[in-house]
């Protein structure tokens, strides 16, 4: 299973879900990798120090002569592994102008790769372009991180229009895995007012595991560890693990 998470709109968690489902796939045993096709590089922080990285995915994109093994890397976690990425993926799009597979480029070169992992787990910026693209045509699955707050829908109408072209014209395989409600604070009337209107309109597509505004979860992209080692007990562990099980048992 190869899941992109997507969402146009900043701040929505969408990083986090990323680096803790690829830990929780991997902590239950499951061989994960974890794509970082964000320039900011936030998943590769999560588990890399930076300074030992010298090819990323934008120089495995680039140049068709730099393996696979020789820029993904191993973490802490066993079973997990990140293709980490760096500030120079932001020149990606401009390099891929006039290529004729410049939306099937991730997907050509990682097509072989797809096999030795049971899931593969795609992070993405908060824009609707070619990198984005490229990930939406490399993977199975796509995943909706929604804050629960009041511009929760902003942007999604982009996403969803952009989801519809690329399953109609590159990747008729592609379906929504689900919608996620994240940065939830059930004390906040606006937040439980947000939820219900997201559920209301994408009903049968919502996840069950709701992702509830944790300190632990946004504190442990600063130790550059996942969630279960931050905080293995907290509040924001059990629902990231609860959120593999559902998929899990769906996959």
């Amino acid at each position: 299973m190869i899941i992109t998470i997507a969402n146009q709109k900043g701040g929505v968690g969408k990083t986090t879900t990323a680096v803790n489902l690829a830990a929780a796939f991997a902590l239950a045993g499951k061989r994960t990798l974890l794509i970082d096709m964000d320039p900011q590089a936030n998943s590769t922080v999560s588990f890399l120090d930076t300074r030992e990285v010298e090819l990323t995915v934008f120089h495995y994109l680039e140049d068709v002569d730099i393996a696979f093994d020789d820029v993904v890397k191993a973490t802490s976690i066993e079973n997990l592994e990140v293709l980490p990425a760096s500030i120079a993926l932001a020149k990606f799009e401009s390099k891929m102008i006039g290529e004729i597979d410049g939306h099937f480029r991730l997907k050509d070169r990682l097509d072989g790769v797809f096999t030795r992992y049971d899931y593969v787990i795609i992070d993405t910026p908060p824009t609707l372009g070619l990198i984005t693209i490229n990930s939406l045509v490399a993977a199975t699955h796509l995943i909706i991180p929604i804050q629960a707050s009041y511009f929760a829908l902003e942007g999604t109408d982009d996403l969803l229009d952009t989801f519809e072209k690329v399953q109609a014209r590159s990747n008729p395989e592609l379906t929504i895995l689900g919608v996620l409600i994240t940065l939830y604070d059930r004390r906040i009337v606006i937040a439980r007012d947000s939820a219900a209107h997201i559920r209301g309109i994408f009903t049968d597509r919502m996840f069950k595991t709701v992702i509830s505004r944790n300190v632990r979860l946004e504190e442990s992209p600063a130790f550059k560890e996942s969630i279960f080692t931050h905080a293995p007990h907290s509040r924001g562990a059990g629902e990231y693990k609860a959120l593999a099980r559902e998929i899990m048992k769906h996959g």
